[in-house]
């Protein structure tokens, strides 16, 4: 009998919903178990910190890393799972690309403590009290972990092997890549797996035709023809400029796609390339009707790189010490 594979799974900056997808392979969770022992998993399993250090270097044979570096734990754990394992993969969009948490490169720490610990609605912090990377108590020091200006995609902190994009990964490509990996038959390192080398639109049942808009429209506030395009329907949709590989699942429940999957292998930047596709299609006769336009995509930044600011050409707005 092959001896059983050793695996690991860790969450950064995170919301979860890449473990939960792996848990959404249901019964096939059982041939996981048969084929691989688990080390580490933080969110479903009791592990320490001192467990993982105390491992051989490339004890472990795959780690499923998901999640961004937001702090210095991340970092951290980023570089000690890196030693510990033969195999890293960025697991999930966060780990590719910096995914949601990655928009906070719209600010830096300064703005954004500000904003949660002294400007929302909610917040009732009279003395202005903020987190503390050192704190000296009657019992001793307590510590935090520092939180950084800017949010990275794991490739940016650490050398990976795979990367495995999507917010989350659909069940059935986790599935191959795990069949994949069990098997032997992973591509070369670097390699984008689990994806399909077209976009999302290839893979969408809806008709195209080549209309041109008028104007733009958040999908909340009007009822879409099911059968056509979204994009010619004036509602923004990042399948022209997002790897497929997802079986256009948003699509297909009526929601625009919001470019999880990232940009295929021929896009460098997938907001620019976006931006090239909206003005393919946008009705204007001179610049000021063309800006117009654009006027009514609200939330431009978040809209075009909701999940790749961090490894986009932009990466970040300029921090407070750069001003």
């Amino acid at each position: 009998m092959a001896e059983k594979l050793k695996l690991a799974l860790y969450w950064a900056a995170t919301c979860g919903g890449c473990d939960v997808a792996v848990l959404d392979l249901n019964e096939k969770i059982l041939d996981v178990a048969a084929a691989a022992d688990i080390y580490l998993w933080p969110v479903a399993m009791d592990f320490k910190y001192k467990d993982a250090e105390a491992w051989p270097d490339e004890f472990i044979d795959v780690c499923l890393f998901n999640g961004a570096i937001r702090n210095s734990e991340g970092e951290h754990m980023a570089h000690l799972l890196r030693r510990k394992s033969k195999t890293l993969v960025a697991f999930g969009s966060c780990a590719c690309f910096g995914g949601i948490p990655g928009l906070a490169n719209a600010a830096d720490a300064a703005q954004v403590f500000q904003r949660v610990y002294q400007e929302t609605w909610s917040t009732d912090n009279p003395d202005g009290i903020r987190p503390q990377t050192h704190t000296t108590v009657a019992e001793g020091e307590l510590t935090l972990p520092q939180f950084y200006d800017t949010v990275r995609s794991l490739g940016q902190v650490e050398d990976v092997d795979y990367f495995m994009p999507g917010c989350p990964p659909v069940p059935e490509r986790i599935w191959e890549v795990i069949g994949a990996i069990v098997g032997g038959q992973l591509p070369p390192k670097g390699a984008t797996v689990g994806v399909a080398d077209t976009t999302v639109c290839e893979e969408c049942p809806r008709t195209k035709e080549e209309k041109m808009v008028n104007g733009f429209v958040r999908p909340h506030l009007t009822l879409a023809d099911p059968q056509r395009c979204l994009l010619e329907q004036g509602i923004v949709c990042l399948g022209p400029a997002t790897r497929g590989g997802c079986g256009a699942r948003c699509v297909q429940a009526w929601m625009p796609c919001r470019g999880c999957y990232g940009p295929t292998d021929q896009v460098t930047d997938q907001g620019a390339k976006m931006l090239c596709a909206i003005a393919s299609i946008v009705n204007a006769e001179d610049e000021a009707g063309a800006r117009k336009t654009m006027d009514d995509i609200v939330d431009p930044l978040g809209t075009f790189y909701r999940f790749t600011l961090p490894t986009s050409l932009l990466q970040r707005v300029k921090t407070t010490a750069d001003r």
